[in-house]
């Protein structure tokens, strides 16, 4: 039984020129790639896109988010492609209940050696970056934000966080509370995205710590307190201005009282 999760991070280029290592069981690749690419780069990605992809670009009205999308879901085709030995424009993908991307097949046969339905995903991009985790049979999601600051965060906090999350917003200030606002933010998303519930999951069900550092960052959910031992969540290390974090379904037998998810953790 596997008892170890190794976070990997990962830079990528253009399309076709990420080098994409063996991504063995407890491994987690996380590709960070700049969405701010020339007109070639961009062009090059939408190449890669699908018919439904094309025409979800087209929704976008500025330019800016229309760009992210192209070259975020490029970059998503690439990598999938590599770790599963075939070529972009073959993968087609489906969506959860709730709308979590999922790669949709196989699509034929060579991909049942493939070990195609191991592989799980998730991607998160804001102003500037984007972020996609990689990692075989656990559930995962993956959230960064571009810091900028919030003058209304404690109306923010009231509205989105915990009854302990605000408690402890509540005890700072200034550049502080800002960084801490932002933590909370990308560490509940990333968990909420894990779990793949969308909006049906509510957000003052569960608690995360807003202090830096930490190597839990779930401390707490609700109604079923065993459920916060299923996850990994944590912080990740970005650009100055970002911040983001991983939630990934933590290995082992869980319910049976494996050890605190924060020693199963190794960052490279």
């Amino acid at each position: 039984m596997l008892r170890s999760v190794k976070i990997e991070a990962r830079e990528c280029g253009e399309p076709g020129d990420c080098a994409v290592p063996e991504l063995p069981p407890g491994v987690v690749n996380v590709w960070v790639r700049s969405l701010d690419v020339p007109a070639s780069v961009e062009r090059a990605c939408y190449e890669l896109l699908s018919a439904e992809e094309h025409e979800r670009a087209a929704r976008y009205r500025v330019e800016r988010p229309r760009k992210d999308f192209i070259v975020t879901r490029a970059t998503l085709r690439s990598l999938a492609a590599a770790y599963l030995g075939t070529t972009p424009l073959d993968l087609s993908f489906r969506y959860s209940k709730y709308g979590k991307p999922i790669l949709d097949g196989p699509l034929d046969s060579h991909f049942q050696d493939l070990r195609f339905n191991d592989l799980r995903f998730n991607v998160s991009h804001t102003e500037g970056m984007a972020l996609i985790a990689f990692v075989r049979t656990h559930e995962i999601g993956i959230d960064v934000e571009k810091i900028r600051p919030q003058p209304d965060v404690q109306k923010l906090a009231e509205r989105f966080f915990s009854l302990h999350e605000r408690h402890a917003l509540e005890r700072l200030s200034g550049d502080e509370l800002q960084a801490a606002f932002f933590r909370c933010w990308t560490r509940k998303e990333a968990y909420v995205k894990a779990r793949g519930e969308g909006l049906s999951l509510p957000l003052d069900q569960f608690d995360v710590s807003v202090a830096a550092d930490e190597s839990q960052a779930l401390l707490a959910t609700r109604p079923d307190p065993s459920e916060a031992c299923r996850w990994i969540l944590r912080d990740l290390p970005t650009s100055p201005g970002y911040a983001a974090a991983l939630a990934v379904e933590a290995v082992g037998d869980w319910k049976a009282g494996q050890p605190n998810a924060s020693s199963l953790v190794h960052m490279e």
